[in-house]
């Protein structure tokens, strides 16, 4: 496990404990409870003023130091996948089907460390410090619920800052991108309404089928041609159905369309036109069509001027030994943090997971070596941001 100047041995070998107890007992979205139940306990033995029950089983826990200065906001994710594990060590998931295949009990027990260091420091602080324990990331728009609660208010948030875990980056390794550094994830069904008929006699009929096909080529030209080379973005036709039988052109075809883009721009370029584009296609072959908006996440763009601040904070403080800044996203994977990154500047970072499996991925694991580096990450931003005169 890596050094760190924040937490004693004791400290982080608890962290480690509750993170593999988090690990043995998943629960799915908006299905937290036991979890959340432990942080807040957690958090009112600590001496935080505690609020539960938000965006369903999400929970906020407040420091006020009573002194005036800036309100900071930190946020962990609490709920697990339908994965079922493949993994044996001994704390695996002891839940058949459920799994914390991308690391959020690591991110939860992460931030109850930071927690303990930051409220043992409060005699050194001002200002307020809010801490984020939230329900339904994985594809629940949690960090929406979260922000339509309240919690950037009273008293407003002037930043916020949280992190996620990255396999394949060295272990320990803290690196930040300013800007764009997450991409947005729009999910689109659409359904093409044809005509059935004899596979004998397709003139007497509106081939759904061939309609679609058509479809798939031609978004792609949204990426090629109406998105700026310079930005990043890209169209998947992840599903297509229609049809059961040879001789049967079907009257309905349906296709799951998933966009990823960087930036508004980005995303203006290929959601802005996915509707003109299936109602050409739709209507040069006399077919109509649906198109149901089923999930949108917002690209996630960093605050540069914030982003600085962190890389500035973790150097100074020692964090990490590998302190870097990218210049490239990361991911176009989506990240719902970036609902709170519309409503107030801040900074999503990463801290290098080594060479484990992949996010989501039966074998994943997330690696208890980094819980002082992240952790310490929240602490120093504590200690640097709300540091009395």
């Amino acid at each position: 496990m890596h050094s760190s100047p924040f937490f004693t041995q004791q400290q982080m070998n608890d962290a480690v404990a509750v993170r593999h107890q988090l690990h043995q007992h998943p629960e799915l979205k908006f299905e937290e409870a036991e979890t959340a139940k432990l942080v807040a306990e957690r958090l009112k033995t600590l001496g935080y003023q505690v609020t539960e029950g938000i965006a369903t089983t999400g929970v906020l826990a407040e420091l006020d130091t009573g002194r005036e200065g800036p309100v900071i906001a930190f946020r962990a994710d609490m709920d697990a996948l339908p994965i079922k594990e493949a993994n044996g060590f001994a704390h695996r998931s002891q839940r058949e089907g459920l799994m914390h295949a991308c690391g959020h009990d690591g991110h939860t027990a992460t931030l109850l460390l930071a927690a303990e260091a930051i409220i043992a420091k409060r005699d050194q602080l001002c200002g307020y410090i809010k801490l984020l324990f939230q329900p339904g990331e994985e594809g629940g728009n949690g960090a929406d619920q979260m922000v339509k609660a309240g919690v950037l208010k009273n008293p407003q948030v002037d930043a916020i800052f949280g992190y996620h875990n990255r396999p394949g980056f060295p272990e320990g390794q803290l690196f930040v991108k300013p800007g764009p550094a997450m991409g947005g994830n729009d999910t689109f069904k659409i359904t093409i309404e044809g005509v059935s008929g004899h596979a004998a006699m397709p003139h007497l009929a509106v081939d759904p089928i061939y309609v679609g096909a058509s479809l798939v080529q031609q978004l792609q030209g949204l990426v090629g041609r109406h998105k700026s080379p310079l930005e990043a973005g890209v169209i998947t036709v992840a599903a297509f159905h229609a049809g059961d039988a040879a001789n049967v052109i079907p009257g309905q075809a349906e296709l799951l369309v998933n966009i990823r883009s960087d930036r508004e721009s980005s995303r203006a370029a290929l959601v802005g036109k996915l509707e003109q584009v299936v109602n050409g296609v739709c209507s040069a072959h006399g077919a109509r069509f649906q198109l149901e908006h089923q999930h949108q996440i917002p690209p996630l763009v960093n605050d540069t001027a914030w982003s600085e601040r962190v890389l500035a904070i973790a150097t100074e403080q020692g964090v990490s030994a590998d302190i870097q800044q990218l210049d490239y996203m990361p991911t176009m994977g989506a990240e719902d943090f970036a609902f709170y990154l519309q409503e107030v500047p801040g900074c999503f970072f990463f801290v290098g997971n080594g060479d484990s499996a992949y996010l989501h991925n039966e074998r994943y694991d997330f690696n208890d070596a980094i819980l002082p580096v992240a952790g310490g990450m929240f602490v120093a931003l504590a200690t640097s941001l709300l540091k009395r005169d």
